[in-house]
């Protein structure tokens, strides 16, 4: 452990400076003068150099880095603030690398390392890790600390390990809230709500956190609404978080509308609360109402957060938004918000969807890492757009680049491209080199892009061949679509028919199936065949989809809904039907 800090530390204005440092620039300059007054080469200034360092948010975990192997000697102390920097810069790995160090050097651990390591080994699901620290702790007779046995619950807890967890649960005596906790929260990550009902119903005491859980294991993890919102209302206390897990209950099962109105009622929202109901409205059809969102959190001075622009964005690019896409961009390059390869990933999508390829290209050309995701959206954006060639060379690129490591859905991207291009023999050729040379196992949305792929190109004997040949079931109702699409461009009756029949088995035959089946069959001259279609939507009172569209005109969108009259038309409309009931009946 590190030394008593003698009265000049504490009275050094560089310590001060260092306790109130927000970002790495600051401490960067601090360190110069530290250096300069020869401070730094005592253990207690190099300690708050690190504290400062990794209580950045983000960790600036590098510069803490360089900073700790140029001290000598290595304290515990300076491990332990090493290894819980690593731990909340979502670093376990480097975590655990640290802790294996400190073995090389001969320190020993004391109660602030374990739970730190612990807890590294829970993140990166190291339960061989885990359980060599368990058998250290049981070396050094600390296996039944309090501190200790919290540390091992979580860590079973999250490697899944239920067994271990309860038994190191029950081999202390003297249990805190967060033991019952740790283990309430393991069988509710589970998803074990019975047993998470037993432990909640055996607790001695139940704070905010508890009742929190229990909300989330029935509302956003079982789907059960009406159970969360009973513990809900029947919480002592409620807090921001118990708040905000009812609402996300409410966005997981689809009903919006109730989340909307706890999140009105909500007494104290923070970032999170307004990026769950955005995330809502995004996920379940509403963007323009995801956008009005963004823009109230903007009115009422909300630090908007990347999950918050991530949705923003989405609703946008679903809109065709291009205009609030750009001034979304633009505001988050002047409020300096921190954007990750997620948010990157979705202003590249928001462009691409919007139909901006060039922006979309400047702004990829423009990132200093990229990983799979990006590669795959400006992959399927060049596909859809009508870049094909552009398309097949950015997937050679990636090919090339060993940074990035291929996924499935980076070859999903480039067989929807493939298909859109009317690629065959380039399609064919890469969905052979999946399994063939990356040893990754084609899932039923690749056999259904390769479906497609060949049915836009009138190959339907070769589609159907494909889908005879698939080692799953073809439970795939974009597939079948695809294939019933393109049975109406290749007037294939049987083939239609074949399709429609596998989208009633699989639920998804709705108004628009029917309608295209009906017009096959008019195409054909079968007028009696088509009338017998519209009999049966009839009788089954199958209503046609209510289409959607929407236009961006000087920064407002309009959302147009088919059959609604805009207020111009509506009103020119009551003008004509006014004007015509003054007329004389001969002259109308």
């Amino acid at each position: 452990m590190v030394h008593s800090p003698s009265p000049s530390h504490l009275g050094n204005p560089l310590i001060a400076l260092l306790q109130r440092s927000r970002n790495t620039s600051q401490i960067l300059q601090i360190h110069a003068q530290l250096i300069t007054t020869s401070f730094i080469s005592d253990s207690f200034t190099s300690c708050k150099l690190l504290t400062s360092l990794t209580s950045l948010s983000p960790p600036s975990m590098d510069y803490a880095r360089f900073v700790f192997d140029r001290i000598h000697p290595q304290s515990v102390f300076m491990y332990n603030i090493m290894i819980r920097g690593y731990v909340g810069s979502s670093n376990p790995e480097k975590a655990w690398s640290f802790y294996a160090g400190m073995g090389r050097k001969c320190l020993v651990g004391d109660d602030y390392t374990y739970p730190f390591v612990l807890k590294a080994c829970g993140i990166m699901m190291g339960l061989a890790e885990g359980r060599l620290v368990h058998g250290e702790l049981v070396k050094r007779g600390r296996c039944r600390h309090v501190f200790a046995v919290n540390g091992l619950i979580g860590m079973y807890g999250k490697c899944g390990e239920m067994g271990c967890a309860r038994m190191a649960f029950e081999g202390v005596e003297e249990k805190d809230s967060v033991s019952w906790n740790l283990l309430l929260s393991a069988y509710v990550g589970r998803g074990n709500t019975e047993e998470a009902q037993k432990v909640f119903d055996e607790m001695p005491e139940k704070d905010v956190i508890s009742w929190s859980m229990m909300i989330d294991a029935y509302g956003k993890r079982s789907g059960d609404v009406v159970r969360a919102r009973l513990f809900f209302d029947n919480m002592p206390i409620r807090d921001t978080i118990s708040w905000n897990s009812m609402i996300a209950g409410y966005v997981k099962v689809g009903d919006v509308m109730a989340a909307r109105e706890l999140f009105d009622m909500m007494p104290g929202k923070n970032v999170i609360s307004w990026s769950i109901l955005l995330d809502g409205y995004v996920s379940h059809g509403n963007p323009l109402e995801a956008l009005k969102l963004f823009k109230q959190m903007l009115l009422e001075h909300v630090k908007v957060d990347k999950v918050a622009v991530v949705g923003a964005l989405s609703a946008c690019a679903q809109l065709g938004a291009l205009g609030e896409g750009r001034w979304i961009h633009i505001y988050m390059e002047k409020n300096r918000i921190n954007v990750d390869i997620v948010v990157q990933a979705a202003l590249l999508n928001m462009y691409m969807k919007c139909g901006s390829v060039n922006e979309a290209s400047r702004t990829f050309d423009s990132m200093s890492e990229r990983n799979a995701i990006c590669y795959g959206v400006m992959i399927y954006g060049y596909g859809t757009n009508g870049h094909g060639k552009k398309a097949l060379e950015l997937f050679r690129q990636v090919v090339l680049d060993r940074n990035v490591r291929i996924d499935d859905m980076l070859f999903l991207a480039i067989l929807t491209a493939c298909s859109h291009a009317s690629f065959v023999y380039e399609g064919l050729s890469i969905f052979g080199q999946m399994k063939g040379i990356y040893g990754i196992e084609p899932k039923l949305e690749h056999y259904s892009c390769l479906v497609d792929l060949l049915s836009r190109s009138g190959q339907l004997d070769s589609a159907q061949e494909v889908i005879k040949s698939m080692p799953m079931e073809p439970s795939c109702a974009a597939l079948w679509g695809s294939l019933l699409l393109a049975c109406r461009t290749h007037r294939d009756i049987i083939l239609a028919e074949v399709a429609v029949k596998k989208l009633v088995e699989l639920k998804a035959d709705d108004c628009g199936t029917h309608i295209l089946l009906s017009n096959i069959y008019a195409d054909m001259g079968l007028q009696e065949e088509s009338l017998r279609v519209w009999k049966l939507m009839k009788n089954r009172s199958m209503d046609k989809e209510t289409g959607k569209s929407s236009v961006e005109v000087n920064g407002a969108i309009k959302e147009f809904v088919s059959g609604e009259k805009s207020s111009v038309e509506a009103d020119a409309l009551g003008w004509i039907i006014w004007s015509l009931s003054r007329m004389p009946l001969h002259e109308r």
